[in-house]
């Protein structure tokens, strides 16, 4: 499989991995790395998530919806934006397979879930846990604009996501300026 298919899994938790499905996001062209139900499935098992009933093209689509939502809500948490009741409401669709409270998150590596729904529902409830929770201090933006992929930096000294090619371009670039300037 190309690298760019790969999924990643270091971005510091489950959900955010979950943002790092869809890769280049914020380019010309994106990499989908769930595009098929097998793959949603192959992440979920990789997560410790496997769902006991079988992943549905429904499924896939809950997964891409729940995705863009937390992409949304973590970009406004780094930037420090409130967000909006539209935001709010598309994360909350997702904790009616379970409630969110300390048992469902306690819950996301313990038992295997009963249904995807369900294992979107603890995914939903981590990351509510984290935006809403002093985790939020250390969640930061890749500056490359192409990615501007959330991660967990609890030193505060990255400077770009864990993806290699993000810390790569910034580097090249910044060496190029510093020529420019000193030329």
């Amino acid at each position: 499989m190309p690298d760019d298919l790969a999924f990643r899994f270091d971005c510091g938790a489950p959900w955010l991995n979950l943002l790092a499905t869809r890769g280049r996001h914020f380019g010309s062209n994106p990499v989908e790395r769930m595009p098929t139900r097998e793959r949603l499935a192959d992440w979920l098992a990789q997560v410790g998530l496997t769902p006991l009933a079988r992943v549905t093209d429904a499924d896939l689509d809950a997964a891409h919806r729940l995705r863009e939502a937390l992409r949304e809500l973590a970009l406004g948490a780094v930037d420090d934006v409130p967000p909006r009741a539209d935001q709010v409401a598309a994360l909350s669709a997702f904790f009616k397979s379970e409630p969110l409270h300390l048992a469902a998150l306690d819950r996301l590596h313990r038992s295997a879930p009963p249904t995807t729904a369900d294992a979107l529902g603890r995914l939903a409830a981590q990351a509510a846990d984290w935006l809403t929770g002093p985790l939020r201090e250390d969640l930061r933006i890749c500056p490359e604009q192409d990615c501007r992929g959330v991660f967990f930096d609890p030193g505060g000294r990255r400077r770009w996501c864990p993806a290699p090619a993000c810390a790569s371009r910034g580097r090249v670039r910044a060496l190029r300026e510093r020529r420019r300037a000193g030329s």
